[in-house]
This record gives structure tokens, C-alpha cells and sequence, in this order.
């Protein structure tokens, strides 16, 4: 990249707007109008709400043979596009090209890459209406597709030196533009076929997008104000959480808060680019910011995991024994299943698991190292602030404000940022609302 187009980068900033944020023709123009202010930036989007389950629906039916049941599927789809292209006064002839695309996998043998193929046209569609919108209401927008830069690694991780050089590189023929239109989610892997970043996939395009070009801020816009102090859902008069580090929002995010995807986190931190969440919904609400500032002694928030195994593994052997824990750990990494708690004593190990798909054969492995029982129906309640040696009386805070609440675990001391307990799902609701009331008041 040129210097200027390098010193206009760091200028830049990245909106990723989710879903719900561009889940209708209205919607779409509302996010048009909250974009258009001048400045020149990326927009990272994501598929309309509903599409990509649809489009796994349809990949279903086509890995079956039903190819009648995804054509209809399409047909459905499509008028439902119809009609938001009219809502939009835009012709829908400019998403024709990617519906035939569409119908021919439909009525294409299924392959193992149909899915990925199948699932990626979400984000094509959004961003070709957006794109159509904006320059049909006179404004300078380009789309840069995302297939032509994001790339993954042979391990299915985002190759970062690559994605840097041909983002770059493609910003030398788009870079000139007001408004930069990319996908989220979608990327080619290392054999250069159509993949994915997964789940919150967009949010991750955003962060990569932000830090390799060391833009100024990478907003990520849903429809909540914020990541809140406590679960709303389940807590009364819950309030946004203004500031946060990198490391609070990381394990806010890993454990249970949804507005943001754990994986968000890490390229804006390596590259010290701020994030800030914001609602589409109340554009004018401060909502979140996140940079690597901490504020000392301060707890900022609590958020819920449920859908947790907790397992025990005891053995008298344990006793003054080396090497159990490595024997416990093989086995998971054998499975490739991570732990997210873990306590011990001298005879026994405890830990939690969210992943369920392979636990009868890690169970059967442990066995052979002691006695093994396991609990279904658990929830981790963490709680995330400043934690760091030397500050006194919070984990105190926490402790007492669930004296009226079994707790099966325990973790502190493993992150500067985390408690972490595990209960009955049956108790999550009333231990959100005591340690709210506690520590917020």
C-alpha cells in the first residue's frame, strides 16, 4: 500500500453490523443512513437474520438427496428477497446471478464442500444489496468481496500474513472508495475453496480486518446497547458496561455474554485497536468500549455458560502421585476437547466440559485412572473485573452474596479477571440475581 493509503488506514474504521442489523429492507436503510456520514470506512456484514440457518436447511436437503425439498426452500428464499429488494427500490436482477448459482447446488450431487458453498451465498446476498442501495442513492460504495482476501491456514486458522498481503493489495485498486462493503464469516481455506470463520464468524472479519490495517476503531453494531453488567434477560435494571479491557470483554465473551465472539478479542488486542459495541437500535447510545485499560478494583460484570458437564475423576493413586494430571490432560487432548474449569485435591479432579460430542469415550478413558461421576444440567457463573493480586474483599463479595446457593466449584486465581463457579442450572437465575444485587446493588 501506498503511504497515504497507509496513513488513511489508520484513520479508518470498521463497522461490522450483525443479523438483526440488516435483517430487512427498513433495516438496511437505517444502517445506509448511520454509515453515510463521510467518513470513509469498511462495512463488515453479515448474512440477514434467518438466512443462514435456511441455507443450512437447504445444504440438509441436498446432502440427502432431496433436491425438490432445497429448491423449494429456495423458491421461499427467494420471493422472501423479492420482496426486500422491493422495499429497497432496488431491481432484484442484481441478485439473480447468485440464486442460479444457488439453484445449481441445489440440483448438484452432494460433496463434502456443499455446505460451506451452500451457506456462504447469506453474506453474498447482504452485501450485494447494501452495495446496490447505497450506490443508487448516489453515494461512492464498492464491494470488496471477502473470498479475494480472508484466508485460512492448513490447521483452518486465519492466516494472517496472507489476508494482510492481499487485503493490502486490494486496497490499491478499492482503497479510493468512500465506503468499502466486505462479507463477514466467509473465507477460502488453504486449498482455496470456499470456508468459513465459523459461528460469530463477522465479528471475527471485523477484528482481522481492523487490526492488520491498524484502523482507528472496529465498532461491532447489534441490537443491544452494550454489553451489560448481569443478563437482562434474567435481572432487573441491568445497566451497560462503559469501558472494558481486552482481557475482561475476552472472558465476558468465553463465558456466556453474546453480544460479542470470543475470537473477536485477540487480533484487536495484538494490535492495540479499540473496540466498541454499539446498537443499531439507539445509534446515538455510548454503549461499550474495550482497550487494554483496566480500571483498578472495579467488578464490571457477570455473565452466565449453561449446557456444562462437571466431571470427578478420584483415585487414592492420585496420593502423592506424579503425572495424573498429564494422564487426565492426554485424554482430553486426545478427544480435542477443552476444559473450562478445573480444581484438585490430593485424591481427586474436578472439572467442567461444554462439549458433549465425545464425553462417553473421554469418560471411559478416565476410568482406567480412578472413579469417575459426572453431572449434567450445570451452569458456570463468572464474574469479571480487575482481580489482580493485592485487592482485597472482592472475592469476598462474591462469596457471600451466594450463601444461600450450593455451589458444586470454584475457580479463582487461574486469570487476573475471572471467579468462576459452577451450580445447578436450576440455581443460574437466582445466583445472577444475589451477586447483582451484591455487587452492583
Amino acid at each position: 500500500m501506498h503511504a497515504d493509503r497507509a496513513n488513511k488506514a489508520n484513520t479508518m474504521k470498521v463497522l461490522k453490523f450483525g443479523g438483526t442489523s440488516v435483517g430487512s429492507a427498513e433495516r438496511i436503510k437505517a444502517v445506509a443512513q448511520l454509515i453515510t456520514d463521510g467518513a470513509q470506512k469498511i462495512v463488515v456484514l453479515s448474512a440477514m437474520s434467518g438466512t443462514t440457518n435456511n441455507l443450512l436447511q437447504m445444504a440438509e436437503y441436498i446432502c440427502v438427496g432431496n433436491a425438490s425439498g432445497a429448491t423449494d426452500m429456495l423458491k421461499t428464499m427467494e420471493a422472501k428477497y423479492r420482496s426486500e429488494c422491493e422495499g429497497l427500490a432496488i431491481d432484484f436482477a442484481v441478485l439473480e446471478p447468485l440464486f442460479k448459482a444457488l439453484r445449481r447446488l441445489c440440483l448438484a450431487p452432494y460433496t463434502p464442500q456443499t455446505e460451506k458453498d451452500v451457506v456462504s451465498f447469506g453474506e453474498l446476498i447482504s452485501t450485494t444489496m447494501m452495495v446496490t442501495y447505497l450506490q443508487q442513492s448516489g453515494e461512492d460504495a464498492v464491494l470488496l468481496p471477502a473470498l479475494d482476501y480472508m484466508r485460512l491456514n492448513k490447521d483452518s486458522e486465519p492466516d494472517l500474513h496472507e489476508t494482510e498481503r492481499l487485503l493490502r493489495e486490494q486496497l490499491t485498486t478499492f482503497g479510493n472508495h468512500q465506503y468499502i462493503i466486505t462479507q463477514g464469516f466467509i473465507c477460502r481455506n488453504a486449498d482455496g475453496q470456499v470456508d468459513n470463520l465459523r459461528r460469530g464468524g463477522s465479528d471475527y472479519t471485523a477484528s482481522i480486518v481492523g487490526a492488520l490495517l491498524e484502523a482507528q476503531e472496529i465498532q461491532i453494531w447489534t441490537d443491544i446497547d452494550g454489553m451489560h453488567n448481569n443478563d437482562p434477560r434474567y435481572v432487573e435494571g441491568t445497566h451497560p458496561v462503559r469501558n472494558l479491557s481486552f482481557d475482561e470483554a475476552a472472558e465476558l465473551a468465553y463465558f456466556g455474554a453474546k453480544i460479542l465472539h470470543p475470537t473477536c478479542i485477540l487480533p484487536a488486542k495484538m494490535h492495540n485497536v479499540p473496540v466498541r459495541l454499539l446498537n443499531t437500535m439507539e445509534p446515538t447510545a455510548p454503549g461499550t468500549y474495550i482497550d487494554n485499560h483496566t480500571i483498578p478494583g472495579t467488578i464490571k460484570a457477570v455473565a452466565a455458560k449453561d449446557g456444562i458437564y462437571a466431571l470427578r475423576v478420584q483415585s487414592d493413586r492420585m496420593l502423592m502421585a506424579y503425572g495424573f494430571l498429564s494422564r487426565v490432560f492426554k485424554i482430553f487432548e486426545k478427544y480435542r476437547t477443552a476444559i473450562d474449569l478445573i480444581t484438585t485435591s490430593e485424591v481427586a479432579v474436578s472439572m467442567s466440559v461444554d462439549n458433549s460430542s465425545r464425553l462417553e469415550a473421554i469418560l471411559t478413558e478416565l476410568r482406567s485412572l480412578g472413579t469417575v461421576t459426572v453431572e449434567d444440567n450445570m451452569t458456570i457463573i463468572s464474574i469479571v473485573g480487575d482481580l489482580r493480586p493485592g485487592n482485597q474483599g472482592l472475592e469476598a463479595q462474591v462469596v457471600s452474596a451466594l450463601h444461600d446457593i450450593p455451589v458444586r466449584m470454584i475457580s479463582y486465581g487461574g486469570s487476573e479477571h475471572n471467579i468462576s463457579l459452577l451450580v445447578a442450572s436450576e440455581n443460574k437465575i437466582p445466583a445472577l440475581q444475589a451477586l447483582s444485587q451484591t455487587l452492583f446493588g
